[in-house]
């Protein structure tokens, strides 16, 4: 049977990210063969040093005009114009809840969900857990709660987040994107095609389409919407 494998490196704490899944479904639902697509997400974060919770008396606005050299009012307005774009991919953003932190054991929990079979279910829960909810996805308790809504086993997403257990995996995600030159998120390979950013629904569905049909030699790029270390653009 033949398959196409969609390789998607991004990290929870990336609003664009978010937007990308809802935009590679949309493709999907109209593309024919999507029965035989197969999803793999990919570790990648923006911020590898960001502590488990930042200091709360900051808000997102303010954290986020700090990294830009802008006023609070132009952050406010740059939020405003994401949550918009956002809502319009049926998505609904809520950066005033918003409490940044470490997402590397939201990572490693990403990997046991791939071993059982519910990894995009796990991705889906953290990333509206974090951009909607407001939870601390750094928080090993909250972790557990929002694998189980997702269908994980409580005790063994407990004892894997209590353990190393799938850093080196994470690590490895990580070596494979620079190696691919990946410095921006969300990042597709999609057969041999090369998409970076959230793309439009039609353009994801004119690469997957190309890929079902053929096998790129080489991976060619597509830019789109991306969040990197620097911010998100």
């Amino acid at each position: 049977m033949k398959t196409l494998n969609v390789d998607i490196w991004s990290d929870i704490a990336c609003p664009w990210c978010y937007v990308g899944k809802r935009r590679l479904e949309a493709a999907l639902a109209r593309f024919p063969d999507s029965a035989d697509v197969a999803i793999t997400w990919h570790a990648f974060e923006l911020d590898p040093a960001a502590p488990k919770v930042r200091d709360a008396s900051a808000t997102y606005a303010e954290r986020l005009a700090k990294k830009y050299g802008s006023s609070v009012a132009r952050a406010n307005e740059m939020l405003t114009t994401m949550t918009d774009t956002a809502a319009k991919d049926g998505l609904d953003f809520h950066f005033e809840r918003v409490q940044p932190g470490n997402t590397f054991d939201a990572h490693r929990l990403i990997h046991l969900a791939h071993e059982r079979g519910v990894q995009g279910a796990v991705k889906e829960r953290l990333l509206r857990a974090y951009m909607t909810e407001g939870a601390v996805i750094s928080d090993r308790d909250v972790l557990v709660r929002l694998g189980v809504e997702a269908g994980l086993d409580a005790e063994e997403a407990r004892a894997v987040l209590s353990s190393d257990r799938y850093a080196a995996e994470v690590r490895a995600d990580e070596d494979q994107a620079r190696t691919l030159g990946i410095s921006g998120v969300p990042f597709f390979v999609i057969g041999g095609y090369g998409v970076s950013g959230a793309q439009p629904p039609d353009a994801l569905l004119s690469v997957l389409t190309r890929a079902w049909s053929e096998t790129a030699d080489e991976p060619a790029l597509a830019e789109g919407a991306a969040c990197g270390p620097d911010g998100c653009a």
